[in-house]
């Protein structure tokens, strides 16, 4: 028998050592001590006593702060949402285009990547921002509008967010989309099929762990944004992120942002299979 017959050992090559010291160093460490603090005291004067407690998980079921996941819940839904409408059709165009336009596209979208976030993120508060370009055609037209209200809103928070994740979402259905056999939507329309039912019928179905994965990849890192909501929602737009961010730079109760922290944790990893069931649950009784 050829060793390229042969099963796997399933012992690490030694390639694979460095990449199991960072894992161990630079993840499973950190984690530890995350939750390890978590369990700790917060000092007098901010500092860490080490006392053994479950206070700070008992503050973070509290209505307040629950409320507050509930609300980065909720960004994270709607602009993952939000994301996906926006990119179906936007993949499909990409897909369906001819190889010169379809480069244009990838690299009109891709630009933004070469950006850094936080640049973007200004450059749309200065945009709506005071003696901004919005502010100044609001004033230009004569239409009235409160200057304070313009520049930090739940609006401005969900713009920020969908403009900044939405490569995320294409990408990954444009990849999808372009392996896809457009046949397959030629013969639903020789058969009388609507407009409709050849997108939830054929397209949907045959794109849908892709829809999976790039919904997931906004939906996760949404659930931790602090800058987005920090910059354009100002105190009006307190999530988990900015919560967390708070608790160890502003009101320095490390053992508190800890416990918010493996918290959040909880909820990024139970994110991906509570989507994979919804997205993916009833692929079997679609393909039937």
């Amino acid at each position: 028998m050829t060793r390229s017959n042969e099963e796997p050992s399933g012992e690490l090559s030694i390639l694979g050592y460095p990449i199991l010291a960072w894992l161990i160093f630079f993840v499973a460490a950190p984690l530890i001590l995350v939750v390890i603090l978590s369990f700790l005291s917060r000092g007098e004067y901010g500092g860490i006593e080490w006392h053994l407690t479950f206070d700070n998980y008992r503050r973070v079921f509290q209505p307040i702060y629950l409320n507050i996941f509930g609300r980065s819940l909720e960004l994270s839904t709607v602009t993952a949402l939000l994301c996906l409408l926006i990119a179906y059709p936007v993949a499909w165009a990409m897909a369906s285009a001819n190889p010169k336009v379809r480069t244009f596209y990838v690299i009109a979208l891709a630009i933004p990547f070469m950006t850094n976030l936080i640049i973007r993120v200004y450059a749309i508060k200065i945009f709506v921002g005071m003696d901004g370009p919005l502010q100044w055609f609001l004033h230009f037209l004569h239409i009235p509008f409160d200057p304070y209200a313009l520049t930090q809103n739940t609006v401005l928070v969900f713009y920020g967010m969908v403009t900044s994740y939405l490569p995320f979402m294409v990408f990954p259905l444009y990849a999808a989309l372009e392996k896809f056999d457009f046949l397959l939507v030629e013969a639903a329309q020789d058969l009388g099929a609507s407009n409709f039912k050849i997108l939830f019928g054929v397209i949907v179905p045959n794109t849908r762990v892709a829809a999976l994965n790039s919904f997931t990849l906004v939906f996760i890192p949404c659930l931790g944004e602090f800058v987005i909501p920090d910059l354009l929602g100002g105190a009006k737009s307190m999530l988990a992120g900015n919560l967390i961010t708070e608790q160890f730079l502003k009101v320095r109760d490390w053992p508190f942002g800890a416990a918010l922290s493996v918290i959040l944790i909880i909820l990024l990893l139970g994110a991906p299979l509570v989507l994979r069931k919804i997205f993916l649950g009833s692929i079997h009784g679609v393909a039937a």
